[in-house]
């Protein structure tokens, strides 16, 4: 027969009890006779016996129950109890989402022809070149396509196929009107006003940011964004891009097929660059190869006239300046609707969030719970996050812990059901000895799972100092009540 611990210590309190009556009895004069301290004694005596049996009991988990499994926490069981199939719950797709990503800005639409209109030219013509340009490195602009080549996921063969399996890895990006270029997966970049070095800083750094290999090529493949204008008397007039490397006024006149007027003495070649018109007589142009050897920057318009159309060139600058500004404002209202557009996906996106968070807050989204009880600092459910797994230190240190005065770290237990229907009512309990501290590297790796119930036993002592605090009250009660009588 196993005599429980109570009775043990039931037992040593009768004793004393019934020592301390037989020393009243012998002054019962005071206490209206031994007869009285007889009840009083025989009351404490069969309150603290029954006591013992049914004052307090504690929940533990059944190691005779045929349907509780109980199963140590080691490194290789928690490995096997973490292979159950689990998906957390994921954030709504709006988390995910940024409100730039969608947007482009529409272009300024066709331009009409240009016009001209002849009049004399006068006899004199000053010569006036324009200043010198200062040598930079080239700086990608709106308009620039660029190629990016990546490295191939192809087999070995067709890695040696030569230059068919470089093409078949190269991808073309135009440089949009907001300077980006939208890559696949990655998103939008943007790389205006940046050298090849600097773009291929900044897109190593995106491609390592949304986990892409990183090898890759990029060139520009079509320069559009720097761009010089040939008209008048040329053969072919152009639009000519300056590239990697400057663009020459000899080089631009040759590309146009060369001047066409017959009589040089009264050709004029003028170049309009920021506002200022300079003029370089087509003689002189010829006799001195330093002229020839004028560096031409972006934006530049270079007109070849004769003395019968001097105002056509003037007409021709000034076409050129409205169609800048026509261009320019064109773009401002591209970037205004931009912005307004991606103001409206922004608002959108931040109610959605919001509106989700309040559900959040008022418990109608749902979740997946794990459950603490017994001896732990808060018991009640711990919510599983939102796209990653939670172990078991996760929930129990969030509700404040193990009680240290009254919890058993001997006796951790998480309680798992078994969702096999031939073990239906089945649980395993996995057991946990954190008073080995080294042991509670195992609750960091222990994996929750929905509907788990974390348990931690009461000590020994706890178990006694809770019953004592049940019985005292009665007996007081109990005895006052008998010598008031």
């Amino acid at each position: 027969m196993i005599l429980h611990p109570l009775f043990f210590y039931g037992s040593i309190i009768h004793f004393r009890i019934v020592e301390l009556g037989h020393n009243l009895i012998k002054n019962g004069n005071e206490y209206r006779g031994g007869f009285i301290m007889k009840q009083i004694l025989a009351g404490l005596s069969i309150a603290l016996l029954s006591a013992c049996g049914a004052a307090y009991i504690s929940p533990a988990v059944d190691t005779n129950d045929p349907n509780v499994r109980v199963r140590s926490l080691t490194a290789e069981s928690v490995l096997i109890a973490n292979r159950s199939h689990y998906h957390p719950k994921t954030l709504p797709a709006v988390f995910f989402q940024n409100a730039g990503g969608a947007g482009q800005l529409r272009g300024a639409g066709a331009v009409p022809e240009p016009s001209f209109s002849s009049r004399p030219q006068p006899t004199a013509v000053a010569l006036r070149v324009p200043p010198a340009v200062r040598q930079e490195t080239y700086e990608i602009g709106i308009g620039d396509v660029l190629v990016l080549a990546t490295k191939s996921a192809g087999s070995t063969v067709e890695e040696l196929s030569g230059l068919l399996a470089a093409q078949n890895r190269r991808s073309g990006y135009t440089v949009q009107d907001d300077g980006a270029i939208a890559i696949p997966d990655v998103g939008r970049i943007n790389l205006a006003g940046l050298t090849l070095e600097q773009a291929e800083g900044v897109l190593f750094q995106q491609l390592v940011a949304n986990q892409i290999d990183p090898s890759f090529s990029l060139e520009i493949a079509e320069f559009n964004s720097q761009r010089v204008s040939i008209g008048g008397a040329v053969r072919n007039p152009r639009v000519a891009s300056i590239a990697l490397t400057p663009l020459y006024l000899d080089e631009a006149i040759t590309g146009s097929g060369g001047i066409t007027s017959s009589d040089l003495q009264f050709t004029t070649i003028r170049i309009y660059r920021d506002g200022a018109l300079y003029q370089i007589p087509a003689e002189e142009y010829l006799s001195r190869p330093e002229l020839q050897r004028t560096q031409l920057a972006a934006g530049d318009s270079v007109f070849v006239d004769t003395e019968f159309e001097f105002d056509q060139a003037q007409a021709y600058f000034a076409e050129q300046i409205t169609l800048a500004n026509f261009k320019a404002q064109a773009r401002q209202q591209a970037l205004n609707e931009l912005q307004s557009e991606v103001s409206l996906r922004r608002a959108a996106l931040t109610e959605a969030r919001s509106n989700f968070q309040s559900r959040l807050q008022l418990d109608a989204v749902d979740r997946d719970y794990v459950y603490l009880t017994g001896e732990v600092g808060t018991p009640g459910r711990f919510v599983m996050p939102f796209g990653r797994d939670a172990t078991l230190a996760d929930a129990l240190f969030e509700n404040g812990g193990m009680t240290s005065e009254t919890g058993n770290p001997a006796q951790l237990y998480v309680m798992r059901g078994s969702t096999h229907p031939s073990e239906f009512g089945a649980v395993t309990a996995w057991h946990l000895d954190v008073s080995k501290a080294s042991n509670m590297i195992l609750a960091t790796k222990f994996e929750l799972r929905p509907n788990d119930v974390v348990f931690v036993a009461q000590q020994p002592v706890t178990q006694w100092n809770r019953a004592v605090a049940l019985m005292v009250p009665a007996l007081l009660t109990f005895g006052l009540g008998v010598a008031s009588n």
